[in-house]
Parts: C-alpha cells; structure tokens; sequence
C-alpha cells in the first residue's frame, strides 16, 4: 500500500468509521470502471457523511464515482481519474410514503425491486423498467434518467421525479423541487440533474410521483413484412385510441433470440410487439381494434402470455445478452419519430455489408433504437460501423450513443459522440458546480 493510499483510507475512516469501508481488494474489483480499480471504496449511511466524502475529496483532489447497486458502472466514457468509490447502499430508507396522494420520498440506494415491492402493497408501482431491472438502484436511475420500453406510456425518470436532495462537490446539501406532484414554481434543476450520470451532485433522496398499477396487461405480437408495413402499422397504431404500454419493434435475430419458436416456418422478418394496460374491458376493446389494424396491413396478431420476462430482456440488453456475446456492443439511435424505420433500414444493410451479427430492438412509438453487435470477439470493423452509423443518425436529425461495449472500442471512438449545440453550456456548469472536478471527471458527453 502507497503512502498516498494508506492516507486517502485513514481520511476516510476519519469521515464515515472502518465498517463502512471497503478495502479488500476484491471488493473493489466490483467497482472497477473499465479496468480502472479505485484506490477505496466508502459507503456512508447519511446524506452529511456524503457531503463530508466530497468535501474531503476536493480538498485532496480526488476523483469520486458515485453507484448504487453498480447496474450502470460500464456506461459513459473511461474515468480520467478514479480514487473513491461512493456506494449509496446503506441508503435505503423510506423517508415519506403518501399511497393516497401518489408520492414518495427514499434514499437514492434503495433497490428498484424493494420499491416497487413496497408501493405495490397499495396497488401503486413507478411505471419504468431501467437497465439493472430489480437490482437497479433509485439514484442510479435517476442519473441515467434510464428507462426501458414502459417510456411509450409513461415517460421516463425526468417525469416522474418531483424533488431532490443533492449533495454537491464543494460539500454542501441543497434541495430542489418538492414532495406535491403541482410544485413546477421555478427553474427545474431536478430535471437538469436526472440524465447528469453523477458529474454535477450525489442524489441522496428522491421525492417521486406514483401511479396505479393497471388491472391487468396483456401482451401481442404482429407480425410483419417489411419495414415500409412496420411504418404503417406504427403510425396507425399511434392514431388509434389504443393506448400502448410498450410498443417495440423487433428484427427476425431480435424476434429469435427472445423466443426460440420464431425459428418456425412462416414466421416474418419483422415483429411489433405491443403491451396493453387496464381493465378487462379496455383491453378487450383494445385487442380488437388492433386485430383491424394488423389486418389493414395484412399483419398477423398474436396474444403471448408469459411476456413478462421477454420484456425485462428487452429493458436488459448487457445483462441478458453478455454472457453468450462477450464482446458485445450496444448502441442506442435518439431520432425524430418520422426517420425510425430509414434508420434501421440502413443500420440493417451496413451490417449486413459488414458481416456484423444484428439484432435490432426499435422502440418505435418514441424514436428510440438499440442496435446490439452480437460479437464473442470485438470485430476489427466495428468502430467503423460506429462511426458510420452516428454519422446516419445525425443525418436523419438524431443522435448516436454506445450504451455498452468492450473497452476496445470505446477507447477508439467516444461513446457519446460530438455533443450538441448546448455543449457549451454544459461545461460552463460543470465548471460552476464541480470546478475540482471530483466527480466523475471524463465519463460524460464532451469529456465532462
């Protein structure tokens, strides 16, 4: 152990007492951000013992990444510096629950499956599915501003988060926001901090809005043809009074992969997946206004029970998909809802140029793409392809991000790309509201 280290953890003890650090060296290991290993690991249990964590660390010019359950640790560009990692574990405590008025407040370690086990007891839930599924911590989703296909219905984080208490850089406790679902008086600032991936404060509460949970859903698959019916079908279904939960758009290897049977003759190349909410009425009212949609399009519809667990796959493309594809790269396509399916068109006929296993995942009711590289070995082409599609995206008016993917490539081509015109005013508050740059520094759009 280096003077430096032995000092940086005996600060730390100081600040939070030996029990809530981690020092074994495989304890760390879990906080390894692409292949980078903090020199300590701390999880405080109060919002001040963070404070005071930031404080110390600016003082000694340390670089801190805060987590919760680690469920988002591989996203963002490489840290240029790391020393502490902040864990938010131990907080996890419920600080005000109102059923009645369809609002909470807890700590921004408590677990996505915790909560939604404690708010589902009133038949209340928060309508997202995140990267990281029940593991995923509040606060994490929140910096992420993660949500998965329940987007279609409901938004995402940055619509559901009233208020929050924030510990910043220089050491300090600030709120913004409030519990009520009316408090909009003032500059938002919860909204500037959720999607912030922890470069401009610690959230260690979140006030959150709540919704009920829907009677029953149910689940259809339509299969289609070709992409020019697909965008038929979309915008037929975003006309209709249907009401979609989830509605994504799956390629034959995205159809396949989630289940084995769409190997079966006269299967399609393309299948729109659509998840209903409500009462038993509405939902039959629904399904069959879908059955005269599809057969406007000459699409078959299919009912699939049992799809929850199809979509927590969709929700966890890394986590699902990793195992069977080590070097397997992510990218995520924000577009204008008019440019989906000429984007996936071409995404689909450069890979298949250049000879890249593809699996497309397309939230077509938002504009919002995943394009999954199912590498074993990260191909030598990739970056490239990368590079080609960002620039296609750009094109059509979007953006392009690598949400996941080995080290190889995202030290070859930045994960988030240019950054748009409001770049600029990003760094000017980092520089306002981190100007040691302890947090994160490097991981954000723009090297921030």
């Amino acid at each position: 152990m280096t003077l430096a280290v032995d000092s940086l953890r005996a600060g730390l003890d100081e600040l939070v007492g030996q029990r809530k650090l981690l020092l074994d060296i495989a304890d760390l290991g879990a906080f390894s951000v692409d292949g980078k290993i903090p020199d300590g690991a701390v999880a405080p249990s109060t919002a001040e013992q963070v404070a005071a964590i930031l404080h110390y660390a600016g003082e000694h010019h340390l670089a801190v990444i805060p987590c919760g359950n680690g469920t988002k640790l591989a996203m963002g560009n490489s840290p240029r510096r790391y020393n502490v990692a902040l864990s938010l574990k131990e907080m996890n405590r419920v600080i005000h629950y109102e059923p009645a008025d369809l609002t909470i407040t807890v700590e921004a370690g408590m677990a996505f499956g915790a909560f939604q086990d404690l708010v589902g007891k009133n038949g209340l839930w928060l309508p997202l599915d995140p990267r990281g599924g029940r593991e995923a911590s509040i606060g994490g989703i929140i910096a992420a501003n993660a949500a998965g296909p329940l987007r279609q219905g409901f938004g995402g984080p940055r619509d559901m988060v009233l208020g929050l208490k924030i510990a910043s850089p220089d050491g300090k406790i600030a709120k913004t926001g409030g519990r009520v679902v009316k408090n909009v008086a003032g500059y938002d600032l919860g909204k500037l901090l959720t999607g912030s991936f922890g470069t401009l404060g610690v959230m260690v509460e979140a006030s959150l809005k709540l919704f009920p949970k829907p009677q029953e859903r149910a689940t259809f698959s339509m299969w289609v043809g070709t992409l020019g019916l697909a965008r038929e079908l979309r915008r037929s279904i975003l006309r209709s009074p249907v009401d979609a939960m989830r509605l994504v758009l799956l390629d034959s290897t995205a159809a396949r992969l989630l289940d084995d049977s769409t190997q079966a003759p006269g299967r399609p190349e393309l299948e729109l997946w659509i998840e209903l909410g409500g009462s038993n009425r509405v939902i039959e009212r629904c399904t069959h206004d879908l059955r005269q949609l599809a057969s406007a399009v000459d699409a078959k519809l299919v009912r699939r029970d049992g799809a929850e667990k199809a979509w927590e796959h969709v929700s966890n493309l890394p986590l699902w998909l990793r195992p069977k594809y080590p070097d397997l790269t992510v990218l995520k396509a924000a577009l204008p809802l008019v440019a989906s399916e000429e984007f996936l068109s071409h995404a689909q006929q450069e890979a298949e140029s250049e000879r890249i296993a593809l699996a497309c995942f397309a939230q077509v009711g938002v504009a919002i793409i995943h394009l999954c590289a199912l590498q074993e070995t990260l191909g030598a082409n990739v970056a490239a392809w990368v590079i080609r599609l960002r620039q296609a995206a750009a094109d059509l008016g979007g953006t392009l991000v690598i949400e996941h993917g080995p080290l190889d490539l995202k030290s070859n081509v930045d994960v988030w790309g240019a950054g748009g015109d409001d770049l600029e005013a990003m760094r000017k508050l980092k520089v306002v509201w981190d100007p040691l740059e302890v947090l994160s520094p490097g991981r954000f759009v723009g090297g921030i």
